[in-house]
């Protein structure tokens, strides 16, 4: 269970670094769509967004695996 958890956290982290890596693309872009440079934006944010909901979870997951081998 450990590896699959490991496996599907690493994942969520590579899809976190390649939308935040692709949103600031489209917005430092020289597209002259305002459009596109907003679309970059929410991507951005909403990475930020998951990243952070991704650290609690994997936070939370840690220390109720924690509290379940101590007792």
């Amino acid at each position: 269970m450990s590896d699959l958890t490991t496996r599907v956290v690493m994942a969520a982290w590579a899809l976190f670094m390649l939308s935040w890596a692709l949103g600031w693309l489209l917005k430092g872009s020289p597209i002259p769509i305002y459009r596109v440079k907003r679309f970059g934006q929410d991507m951005v944010e909403d990475a930020i967004m998951g990243a952070f909901w991704l650290a609690v979870g994997t936070s939370i997951f840690a220390l109720i695996k924690y509290l379940a081998s101590a007792f």
